[in-house]
């Protein structure tokens, strides 16, 4: 099934087979839409699980494979993102699951640096909403080609044109359908395929089953009739007639440079529209696409492996305090036993134990291609935006990191247990679950978040992962600006402003905020120095 006009991508030359079966792709969506859901589907339909689960799961209902925190089993949300592969028609996917919720974007905004593609979901009752047009626009900075598949079509939906028509005016985006509804809520049965001609037949009695897919001589085959009752036959005719008429026609090169998004309507649920969704991966979603460094741009197909670390999660296995970094490969053909120089220390690391995940289950990678995501078991050596290659000091274009929107004291619940917590919140700002701030002046750590859950995500981790209670208690500061100048304006600066000061993981300095009134004075008083809401990782 692979698309040989699609191997190439935007590359000017083909790609080596095992590199142009790649595909990788991280959905994204509003909290709510059936991301998860649908992530849980596409596992079932690739194989990779035997049953899906269920995001508030009863009984014997197994939990969603990607949800594999406590909390995130505990509140039905996705709170981390998580890296999944798995074999599907010809094609090897590696699949990312990134929180919806807008507390956890920043994690979101790190992972579409690694992948070459999104699944934007939207609900089809509630259309664009306010994060996905937030997610949309991290897309559209890095010319990710984006799929659209519009859920929830089982239940009480919108006009199909209202749906297409808001997103081409709020994400200034050409839509093309890919498939089209038959009727919506009680009534909908399914889809008729645009692209293959075929109906689409959704099974309610069993929700993990395969659509009933039937060839078909187009719309005025009589067989239709058998299958779809006359009303909603004669309404699908009209609709994609005048789709056709007023709709672009598919340009797989536009959806390649994010000009156009192909839409599906389906419930993932139950299971309808995912094998069609599949299917469009592998044939408008690129293969892995260049990599741009501070010195030249690392293509697929060069023979040396390269990569980069774009998230690290910590104690994914309750039972080990292990700590396992996601790295993106961006070149090369790696296999298990290499050594690859750590850019960041320019020490060599041998890779011993590379893992390929299904969410929190991982089995040893023997070898991998550029395009895979890796996790790589370690002790601290690497922190988001390291790289690894085979020698040569390549430093990719990095990963941001936000001026967290709120501030909070953090203490241990026993003071005797002081440097378990010192540990704890260092290893969390590695991780990048949240900023971690050392002021000059005073003893107590400021923890830095951009939504207020992630306060109690963090309380929760560090009780769980540490057993060490803590107090999150208010701070006179309410924001954070990165500050940057010449050493002697900023000792000068630092002095006079110790009150301000602290510094962050990474021993950079900070200037922390009580009011707008903070910021306007430094811009006024000290014209040599810059303050930044944003700090870029060079990898």
């Amino acid at each position: 099934m692979l698309d040989e006009e699609n191997t190439r991508g935007r590359n000017a030359a083909p790609l080596p087979p095992e590199i142009a079966r790649r595909r990788t792709f991280a959905i994204i969506s509003h909290p709510d839409a059936g991301k998860t859901t649908l992530t849980e589907k596409l596992l079932l339909y690739g194989g990779a699980i035997q049953a899906a689960g269920q995001v508030r799961a009863k009984g014997e209902a197994r939990r969603t494979r990607s949800d594999f925190m406590k909390l995130e089993q505990e509140r039905g949300i996705s709170v981390s993102a998580s890296a999944m592969s798995f074999e599907w028609g010809g094609y090897w996917l590696n699949l990312v699951d990134t929180p919806g919720h807008e507390d956890f974007s920043e994690d979101t905004y790190r992972t579409l640096t690694a992948v070459d593609a999104a699944i934007m979901v939207i609900d089809g009752a509630k259309g664009v909403e306010s994060q996905t047009r937030k997610l949309f626009e991290v897309c559209r900075l890095r010319d990710l080609p984006i799929l659209t598949f519009c859920n929830k079509m089982d239940r009480e939906s919108r006009d199909t044109f209202e749906i297409i028509d808001e997103i081409q005016e709020m994400l200034a985006l050409d839509v093309t359908p890919a498939s089209w509804p038959i009727g919506m809520g009680r009534d909908f049965l399914g889809a008729y395929d645009l692209i293959g001609d075929r109906l689409e037949l959704m099974s309610r009695a069993d929700r993990n089953r395969k659509a009933e897919s039937l060839a078909i001589q187009g719309l005025e085959d009589p067989a239709l009739a058998g299958h779809v009752p006359a009303d909603q036959l004669e309404t699908l005719r009209e609709e994609v007639e005048m789709a056709r008429g007023l709709l672009p026609a598919l340009d797989p090169r536009a959806v390649l440079e994010g000009h156009m998004t192909p839409i599906w309507f389906g419930s993932a649920i139950n299971s309808f529209g995912v094998s069609e969704l599949l299917a469009g991966i592998g044939r408008l979603a690129p293969p892995p696409q260049p990599r741009r460094t501070l010195s030249r741009q690392v293509t697929a197909d060069e023979d040396k492996v390269s990569g980069f670390v774009f998230k690290v999660q910590a104690n994914m296995d309750p039972k080990h305090r292990d700590r396992v970094a996601f790295l993106r490969l961006c070149s090369g053909h790696f296999q298990r036993g290499m050594k690859l120089r750590h850019v960041r220390t320019a020490k060599q690391m041998a890779i011993s134990s590379p893992v390929l995940f299904l969410a929190a289950e991982r089995e040893t990678a023997e070898d991998a291609w550029a395009g895979d995501i890796i996790g790589i078991p370690n002790h601290g050596q690497l922190r988001i935006g390291d790289a690894l290659t085979e020698g040569e000091d390549l430093r990719f274009a990095g990963i941001p990191a936000f001026a967290p929107e709120l501030l909070q004291a953090v203490r241990a619940g026993d003071p005797m247990k002081a440097k378990h917590l010192d540990k704890a919140l260092m290893q969390f700002a590695e991780e990048g679950a949240a900023k971690v701030f050392k002021p000059t002046i005073g003893g107590a750590w400021i923890v830095g978040v951009v939504g207020a859950l992630q306060f109690d995500v963090l309380a929760s981790r560090i009780e769980g992962e540490y057993g060490l209670p803590v107090r999150l208690e208010q701070t006179q500061f309410s924001g954070a600006r990165w500050i940057t100048g010449p050493k002697e304006a900023l000792e000068r600066f630092a002095a006079q402003n110790k009150g301000h000061m602290a510094t962050d993981h990474d021993g950079d300095p900070v200037y922390l905020t009580r009011l707008q009134w903070d910021i306007d004075r430094v811009g006024r008083d000290w014209p040599d120095l810059t303050l930044s809401a944003t700090k870029e990782t060079l990898v």
